[in-house]
């Protein structure tokens, strides 16, 4: 089934490595000579739009040589033994294999939706902006592809990055547990930083280089140019592409793993009673694959999409607030410090308040880095110490990374948003960062208090499984309906708390009226993901230490080893949750920066205020927030009861069978009433919480609101 170590090598037939193969057979200089020559353009066309974007790319470059030395340390380590070695090549092989496909399937879709959108754009009606700089249809069609593509490329790499990283790092994982649990635990950690650390810094690039491009080549703010507060205008087409490729990432990806997870269960667990990761099921191979190209591939393209999106939307209503406030040159100078020796002058201006976005998450790469090699392995590999909590190390990882995002926030707003029309306004949009920041660490929290065997939730859901399947399956849907109330109530608060920061922060437009509200959200998911790059570890860290689990169960290592991948894969499942969670509530916040701007530009095609139901009205999309969120909540309680109930009737059955035994031979009448007693009032005593919730809940939305 497997081949055999020898012909490890054989020839790959992925696109990607093919290309790599092209650049290894590049004589080294004239390699060199091409790098050279980008990164000059790079930093020639970024010291031509500002000091902040040449900021921007030294920090990407930086995170790119960190990545590239995590990559060789992890491809360091050794695979361990020929079988372990066979069993990774086959999982490679099938992941690179449906990579191709899915992705080769991806790209001919893009080129055909990227021929629409010129289409739509050479016919539609430029907007205010556009005729005011002279942009003609053409050339707004042009660039809303060239940026459309690139978004798709960049997300189609990012998550290749996290394929690539993953199938590699698996069996590395598997032989450090050999050794050491907290070994193994380090090389998954360093790989999943690897990948994360490409991803955000390849959203974070590419926007800044079509920004500075667009900038120098359409000479933005010259007389009788684009003003540079309408140029994020330009950039939507790039979260458009990304988006794109992430939806049909997810579908496929998603689609694949859990189709392969289920099935190799029902036959291998179910019906075979083997263990879960045998080497004797056929499909195992296909389920662990399924790890790779559904929690690594999807899940980088997904969250690329998700700070592309937030990046450009945060950049869209920065300009806008700056042009409607009229933020113009205030010389504010601020000296700083780069570790090439040389220093800028930085004057506060418009553009502050529009690559405040790239900044955050530049400094997002720098505190992520710092809290991934904050996770040390022993200092003697071979001597074998008791592993601690992984969520415990992971935790303390993201508890540094916490208080370092806190303190570059606050300094890059004073570096950025510091205007003299409102002094004390970097002090509100850094407060509303906070709100974020604390949001993400409360999501996390809360992912980790539903799917954590140690917490309540599972315990619950677990002992529900001894009354059999079907209570297990009610009881199980209950805890996941029930699970989105808590973040529902927690990202209502965050808009709330960052709309009235914002709307407080003193700056205001040419009528007088308070006009921060919008950017203070904005502000807000910024500060969400504002460690995105070690969250995104977190969630690369659980598929690899699944895969090592498998690796070391096909490979039928020692049953101390097996306890060790377990208890990494066990936390590894808890992380997967914390990013999906994670990614949803930052999505939720960046829905609302979304919805502002469409409605933003449907006035400005239609030349008249948007009157219509205004869902970018606070108070109205968390009314639709918390009226989607009953539904699940009331579902939750009702299937809940139901399991509950369900559970007594079986427990009170079973008694029965136990102390009746001559109930099977019609010698002894069941105890009919005791049943139905059991049943009546249960369903007396439970309906009363779900009911009161759907009274209650109308009033004290309104009553909350009415107080607002």
């Amino acid at each position: 089934m497997i081949n055999s170590y020898s012909q490890k090598r054989k020839k790959e037939t992925n696109s990607f490595l093919q290309i790599f193969r092209i650049l290894r057979g590049i004589n080294v200089r004239v390699l060199v000579i091409l790098l050279f020559l980008g990164f000059g353009y790079v930093f020639y066309i970024g010291a031509s739009t500002s000091p902040i974007i040449v900021f921007v790319f030294s920090v990407c470059i930086v995170s790119f040589l960190l990545s590239i030395y995590l990559t060789k340390w992890v491809l360091s380590k050794d695979e361990g033994p020929p079988e372990m070695a066979q069993i990774s090549e086959a999982i490679r092989d099938g992941a690179e294999g449906f990579f191709k496909t899915q992705y080769g399937t991806i790209s001919k879709m893009a080129l055909l939706l990227a021929l629409v959108i010129l289409s739509i754009y050479l016919f539609r009606n430029t907007t205010p902006q556009q005729e005011s700089s002279g942009l003609g249809r053409a050339t707004s069609a042009c660039i809303t592809v060239a940026a459309f593509l690139l978004g798709a490329l960049c997300s189609g790499v990012a998550g290749y990055v996290g394929m690539w990283v993953s199938v590699r790092a698996n069996v590395r994982v598997s032989s450090a547990a050999r050794r050491s649990a907290r070994e193994a635990l380090q090389i998954a950690v360093r790989a999943g930083g690897f990948s994360a650390l490409v991803v955000v810094g390849m959203a974070v690039i590419g926007i800044a280089i079509l920004y500075a491009t667009f900038y120098v080549w359409l000479g933005v703010d010259s007389p009788g140019s684009m003003k540079v507060t309408d140029l994020p205008l330009l950039l939507v087409g790039y979260g458009f592409g990304a988006s794109f490729v992430a939806l049909f990432a997810q579908l496929g990806g998603g689609i694949y793993t859990k189709a392969a997870d289920v099935g190799a269960d029902l036959v291998g667990k179910v019906e075979k009673g083997i263990p879960e990761d045998d080497p004797r099921n056929p499909a195992v191979i296909a389920d662990l694959v399924g790890d790779n190209v559904g929690d690594c591939a999807a899940r980088g393209a997904d969250l690329f999409e998700s700070i592309a999106a937030e990046i450009i939307s945060a950049m869209i209503l920065g300009g806008t607030m700056a042009q409607h406030c009229k933020i113009e040159g205030i010389f504010f100078v601020l000296s700083v410090f780069f570790w090439c020796g040389l220093i800028f002058d930085i004057y506060a201006d418009p553009s502050g308040f529009i690559l405040f976005p790239l900044v955050v998450h530049s400094f997002d790469l720098v505190v992520s880095s710092i809290g991934i090699l904050s996770i040390r392995g022993t200092r003697d590999s071979n001597v074998k110490v008791p592993l601690e909590d992984p969520m415990t190390i992971l935790q303390k990882g993201y508890s540094v990374t916490i208080i370092l995002a806190v303190l570059t926030f606050f300094g890059s707003t004073r570096w950025l948003l510091y205007t003299e029309q409102a002094p004390s306004a970097w002090l509100n949009f850094s407060l509303c960062g906070l709100v974020g920041i604390i949001t993400a660490y409360v999501f996390v929290w809360i992912t980790k208090y539903y799917t954590d065997y140690k917490h309540e939730p599972v315990r619950t859901l677990a002992l529900s499984s001894s009354t059999g399947h079907g209570t297990n399956i009610i009881a199980g849907v209950s805890l996941g309906l029930e699970s989105t109330a808590l973040p529902v109530l927690v990202i209502s608060v965050s808009i709330i708390s960052a709309f009235w920061l914002g709307h407080t922060s003193g700056l205001v437009d040419e009528t007088g009226s308070p006009t921060g509200g919008l950017f203070g959200t904005a502000v807000a998911t910024m500060g969400m993901l504002s460690t995105a790059a070690y969250i995104l570890t977190m969630d690369m860290f659980g598929p690899i230490a699944d895969n090592a689990g498998g690796i070391v169960e096909m490979s039928q290592q020692p049953e101390s080893v097996r306890e060790i991948t377990d208890v990494l894969d066990a936390v590894g499942n808890t992380t997967k949750a914390t990013t999906k969670g994670f990614a949803i509530g930052s999505a939720a916040l960046a829905s609302f920066l979304l919805f502002s701007a469409y409605m933003d530009e449907v006035s400005s095609f239609a030349r008249e205020p948007f009157k219509q139901v205004d869902i970018a009205i606070p108070e109205v999309f968390i009314g639709g927030l918390l009226g989607s969120m009953l539904i699940f909540l009331f579902s939750a309680w009702a299937c809940a009861a139901v399991g509950r109930t369900a559970q007594e009737v079986v427990k009170e059955v079973r008694r029965q069978f136990i102390e009746r035994p001559g109930i099977m031979d019609y010698k002894e009448k069941p105890d009919y009433g005791r049943c139905v007693a059991i049943v009546a009032s249960a369903s007396l005593r439970e309906m009363i919480k779900p009911g009161a919730l759907a009274i209650v809940s109308p009033i004290v939305v309104g009553t909350s609101i009415a107080l607002c």
